[in-house]
């Protein structure tokens, strides 16, 4: 039987977030980053985030972690958009199509109202079809599309712009 929690990460996570997230890159679905990064890479990124705001939550499966999620500051981080966070979800290649998707999802948006989170963001590649399902599973809404805003392998790739608005 596995045993699957979701909690807070802590910095010793950060070699397995980042791994999780490098694992991402040749798929070429869910980044824009083309060459994988390094643990000090994501160092800064990883002190922007706490538990009471714009937490980073880890999902373990038998104390091994298998996806994270992330709450990201929104436009720089300017205080008027603190009530507005974006989404990142990353899921280890194993661990993918098992649901846990759903689960971090759903964790992220019963803490929006502690967080004093009103509105959710997800930036996806228009060809992340599964990502767009996930969100719009949730109640999503796509509010805007920026078409051929990226080059992936040479490749133009559009980027559309979904959000849940949570009532206060």
């Amino acid at each position: 039987m596995e045993n699957i929690k979701i909690r807070d990460a802590i910095e010793n996570d950060l070699p397995a977030i980042v791994e999780i997230y490098n694992s991402s890159i040749p798929t070429r679905l869910a980044t824009a980053d083309l060459e994988p990064i390094s643990v000090d890479d994501r160092r800064a990124w990883f002190a922007e985030h706490s538990p009471d705001f714009r937490p980073i939550w880890v999902l373990e499966i038998n104390e091994e972690i298998a996806a994270w999620i992330a709450l990201n500051s929104f436009y720089g981080g300017r205080a008027a958009y603190n009530a507005t966070a974006e989404v990142s979800i990353y899921i280890a290649p194993s661990h993918q199509r098992q649901g846990y998707g759903s689960l971090l999802l759903k964790h992220v948006i019963q803490e929006c109202d502690r967080l004093q989170i009103t509105t959710l963001l997800a930036f996806c590649f228009d060809h992340n079809f599964s990502s767009i399902r996930l969100f719009e599973r949730f109640g999503f809404q796509q509010q805007g599309h920026l078409p051929e805003v990226a080059v992936l392998d040479g490749e133009k790739r559009g980027l559309s712009i979904l959000a849940l608005k949570l009532c206060p």
